[in-house]
């Protein structure tokens, strides 16, 4: 399986489960992340907004272990891409900029609307939707996911088997759930 180069939008790194199990794909081989710093600053604002301070100073520890981990990971794009970028939201060019500089196939992102599939595709860059992304990788690298959902998932608080399809659920992830639990229960 051809390790894809995926773009991180900040909404598919805030919440804890989903960058887990990303991350631990992307240590499993099975994608080459990227992100760029203005996504990694809107995860920080957006924390510091919903956590305060602990928060904020939390999301910079788990950002510099993600650029130790994944080195060149983060990507810094092309001045002035950003503003010839025509999107839905304006304020998601810098996304797209991002991915672009990156050279990403993928741009991982929950807000698919924000991201015509057109306009994408004429850059050679198809939006997915994280629980379909995820799920798809569940199924072409079954033992490396595992792995990475286990863990996500016990670090997210799911210690017992029978705890993680609904923590996927929660996360947005209701299809990989599924999946997880049909295999969980396939492999006794």
């Amino acid at each position: 399986m051809a390790r894809p180069v995926v773009f991180l939008d900040t909404c598919v790194l805030y919440p804890p489960l989903v960058r887990g199990i990303l991350l631990g794909a992307a240590e499993a081989g099975l994608i080459a992340p990227r992100w760029s710093r203005r996504v990694l600053d809107e995860w920080r604002i957006a924390a510091a907004r919903n956590g305060g301070l602990m928060a904020e100073s939390g999301v910079e520890a788990i950002s510099a272990r993600m650029t130790a981990r994944f080195p060149g990971g983060e990507v810094c794009p092309e001045p002035g891409v950003e503003m010839a970028i025509n999107l839905p939201d304006p304020a998601d060019a810098h996304v797209l900029a991002g991915a672009l500089a990156a050279g990403a196939e993928v741009l991982l992102t929950f807000n698919l609307r924000d991201f015509p599939a057109r306009r994408l595709a004429a850059l050679g860059i198809v939006a997915r939707h994280p629980d379909g992304f995820l799920w798809e990788l569940l199924s072409a690298a079954t033992d490396g996911m595992c792995g990475a959902i286990r863990a996500a998932a016990a670090a997210a608080g799911a210690k017992a088997p029978e705890e993680i399809r609904p923590a996927l659920k929660r996360a947005g992830l209701p299809r990989l759930g599924k999946a997880w639990e049909a295999m969980a229960e396939g492999r006794g």
